[in-house]
C-alpha cells in the first residue's frame, strides 16, 4: 500500500506550480485538524503553525508567515529542538520583513537558547549567530557583526559543518562593509572544491538580503576567485557570472553585464552546449539593444537565429525569431519584422509548447495593432490568448490589447493595469460565498493593487478570516506570476 502525502508535502508541491492560495489552503486545513485532534497550544498545533508558515513565506506573505511562527513559539518547548526552530523562523521572517529590530532580539534571544541548549562549540549554536551576524550588519553595527560571524566560522569550520559556507558568505559581506580592503575569502584555498562551489551558491541566496550594489561587488570578487579555483567552466562560476550579467542590468552596469555575458557564452560554445550558448547570446543581443547598440544588436540575433536552426527545434526557432522580430520592429524595420514575428508563429505551431506559441502570437498580435491592421491582429491574438496561462505576463499584455483592437484602437499599451485589476478580481470572488460581496472594486496605484471592498451582510469572524486570506493569498499569486517568476 503507498503511504499518502503528507500536507506539507503536498502544499510545496501546489506552491511549485504557482497555485499559493491552493497550498495555503491545505496547511490551514492541516492547522484546523490538529486543533480538533490535539487542541489548541498543543505541539501538533505548534508544528502546524510553523508549516503554514513556512508556506505563507514562499508565498511572499511575511507578516501572516510572522503571526504564525509567533503562534508556535508561544507553544511551551515539547521538543527542544523545534522550539528552536520556530524561534529562528520567527527571526529570520522579521529580517525579510524588514522588522530589523525585532529581528535582533528574536535571534539574540534564539542564540542565547541554543547555547545553552547545545553549547558553544556545537554547531547547533553557530546556526544562530550567522542569521544574527546578518541582522546586526543590516543595522549598521559592524563591528559586532563581524564579532559574532567569526565565531560562526570558527564553530562550523571546526565541526566540518556544510553550512560553514552560508557563514564564509555572509563574512565577506561585514569584511566589505568595514572597508578594510581585508581579502574578503579569506581561507577559501583550505576548503574542497565543492565546499567552493556550496559558497558560491551561498553569496548567490543572498541576493535579495543583501544591498545591491555591496552584493554586486562581493559576487565580482568571488567571480575571480572562483575562475581561479575552480575554472573558467565550472557551473559555480558561470551561475556567478550569470548573476554579475543581471545585476549589471539592474544597476546600470551595462559594460559589466555584456563582458559576463561574453564570458559565459564563450564557455558554453567551448563545452558545446549549443542551447545554453544560444541562450547566452539571446541575452547579448538583449545587452546590447540596452546600450544602444543597435546593429550589433541585430547581428546577433542572426547568429542565434543560425544557432538555433543548427539546433533544429521549432520552439527554439521561433523564440529566436520573435526576440529578432520586436528588435527589427524597434529599429524601424516593420517588413522584416513582421516576417520574423510571422516566422515565428509557424515554427511555434510546429512545436509542442503552448507557452512559446502564445508569445509568439501575442507579439505578432501587437504588431499588427500598431501598424493599425486591426482584423488580422485580432485573430493573432484571440489565438495566442487560448495558449497562455490567463495570469501569464504575455497574456496580461495581450487582453489589455485584444481590449483595445475590439474598441477599434491601434495600441492598448496603457491598458494592462485595468487587465491585471480584473483578473485579480475574479479571482478573489471566485473564492468567497457569493451572498457576501456587494462590491470588490480593484484597482492598480503607484505599482500596487488598491482595493475597495462592500459586504451585502454581516459576516462571520470565519468569513472575514477567509476574505483577508483569500485577498493576501491573491496579492501574492498575481505579484508573483506577473513577475515571471
Amino acid at each position: 500500500m503507498t503511504a499518502s502525502a503528507a500536507p506539507i508535502d503536498i502544499a510545496v508541491s501546489l506552491m511549485r506550480e504557482g497555485r499559493f492560495g491552493d497550498a495555503e489552503a491545505v496547511m490551514q486545513r492541516e492547522v484546523r485538524a490538529a486543533t480538533v485532534r490535539h487542541g489548541h497550544g498543543s505541539a501538533a498545533w505548534a508544528s502546524a503553525q510553523c508549516d503554514l508558515g513556512n508556506i505563507l513565506l514562499n508565498c511572499d506573505q511575511l507578516d501572516r508567515a510572522i503571526e504564525c511562527y509567533r503562534q508556535a513559539t508561544s507553544v511551551p518547548a515539547h521538543d527542544r529542538k523545534e522550539h528552536l526552530t520556530y524561534r529562528l523562523n520567527l527571526g529570520l521572517a522579521l529580517r525579510m520583513a524588514g522588522r530589523l529590530e525585532e529581528a535582533e532580539a528574536e535571534l539574540r534571544r534564539g542564540a542565547e537558547e541554543r547555547r545553552g541548549f547545545y553549547g558553544r562549540e556545537h554547531a547547533g549554536y553557530a546556526f544562530g549567530l550567522e542569521p544574527l551576524a546578518d541582522v546586526l550588519l543590516q543595522r549598521g553595527n559592524v563591528s559586532e557583526a563581524r564579532a559574532v560571524i567569526e565565531e560562526a566560522v570558527r564553530n562550523l569550520w571546526q565541526n566540518g559543518h556544510d553550512h560553514v559556507a552560508a557563514a564564509l558568505a555572509v563574512r565577506a559581506e561585514v569584511v566589505h562593509a568595514a572597508g578594510a580592503g581585508e581579502p574578503l575569502f579569506h581561507g577559501v584555498e583550505q576548503l574542497p572544491a565543492d565546499a567552493v562551489a556550496r559558497l558560491a551558491d551561498a553569496v548567490l541566496l543572498r541576493q535579495d538580503l543583501a544591498d545591491p550594489a555591496a552584493h554586486r561587488a562581493v559576487v565580482a570578487t568571488l567571480a575571480a576567485v572562483l575562475q581561479t579555483r575552480l575554472g573558467p567552466d565550472h557551473p559555480a562560476t558561470l551561475n556567478v557570472l550569470a548573476t554579475l550579467a543581471n545585476t549589471g542590468r539592474d544597476l546600470g552596469d551595462q559594460s559589466g553585464r555584456i563582458d559576463a555575458i561574453r564570458q559565459v557564452l564563450a564557455s558554453h560554445d567551448r563545452q558545446g552546449r549549443a542551447e545554453d550558448a544560444l541562450s547566452a547570446e539571446l541575452g547579448l543581443a538583449l545587452a546590447l539593444s540596452d546600450t544602444g547598440e543597435e546593429k550589433a544588436a541585430l547581428r546577433t540575433y542572426e547568429t542565434a537565429y543560425g544557432r538555433a536552426q543548427r539546433i533544429g527545434r521549432p520552439e527554439l526557432i521561433s523564440l529566436v525569431l520573435r526576440n529578432w522580430g520586436l528588435a527589427l520592429s524597434e529599429a524601424g524595420q516593420p517588413a522584416a519584422a513582421e516576417r520574423c514575428l510571422t516566422d515565428a508563429v509557424t515554427q511555434a505551431q510546429r512545436g509542442a509548447d503552448f507557452e512559446i506559441l502564445g508569445r509568439a502570437g501575442v507579439a505578432l498580435g501587437i504588431f499588427l495593432q500598431h501598424q493599425s491592421r486591426l482584423p488580422e491582429a485580432r485573430k493573432a491574438l484571440e489565438d495566442a490568448l487560448a495558449a497562455l496561462a490567463p495570469v501569464h505576463p504575455d497574456a496580461i499584455a495581450g487582453r489589455g490589447h485584444l481590449g483595445a483592437v475590439q474598441e477599434g484602437r491601434t495600441c492598448g499599451c496603457g491598458d494592462t493595469p485595468r487587465v491585471v485589476a480584473e483578473a485579480f478580481r475574479e479571482f478573489v470572488v471566485r473564492r468567497l460565498p457569493q451572498d457576501l460581496l456587494e462590491r470588490f472594486d480593484v484597482t492598480i496605484a503607484d505599482d500596487d493593487f488598491k482595493i475597495d471592498v462592500h459586504l451585502r451582510r454581516e459576516p462571520t469572524q470565519d468569513e472575514l478570516e477567509r476574505l483577508h486570506g483569500v485577498v493576501q493569498s491573491a496579492l501574492a499569486e498575481f505579484r508573483h506570476r506577473l513577475k515571471g517568476q
